[in-house]
């Protein structure tokens, strides 16, 4: 059974740095859209950045560009989000995704997948 495990969040000042782990199992099989998303309170699930396991092409937010960097390590079949420069906008519940795709649903879509269950996620709060 596919089972992922956020781990990593916390709390850290305006401008810091925090890394998200995603351990996957059960994704073993074919190619595969990752992603992150990130839920504020009172505000709908939104998408943060994706990757093609196939060939680790990337996707990113307009807000998180530049900033925040996803990375997929197969061997260890872990997903990775480094976010650097955290702004108070940045406090979320953070999710991490997977799903079978090829490359161009995974470029088309990947803001946009919808899991039955979430999981537990990891909280991030960014605050002076």
């Amino acid at each position: 059974q596919a089972q992922l495990v956020v781990s990593g969040g916390g709390s850290v000042q305006p401008g810091g740095s925090l890394r998200l782990s995603c351990a996957a199992s059960g994704y073993n099989y074919g190619t595969y859209c990752m992603a992150w998303f990130r839920q504020a309170p009172g505000k709908e699930r939104e998408g943060v950045t994706g990757i093609f396991s196939g060939g680790g092409d990337t996707y990113y937010a307009a807000s998180v560009k530049g900033r925040f960097a996803i990375s997929l390590d197969n061997a260890r079949n872990t997903l990775y989000l480094q976010m650097n420069s955290l702004k108070p906008e940045d406090t979320a519940m953070y999710y991490c995704a997977a799903k079978p795709s090829s490359l161009y649903d995974c470029s088309v879509s990947w803001s946009r997948m919808r899991l039955p269950d979430w999981g537990q996620g990891t909280q991030v709060t960014v605050s002076s």
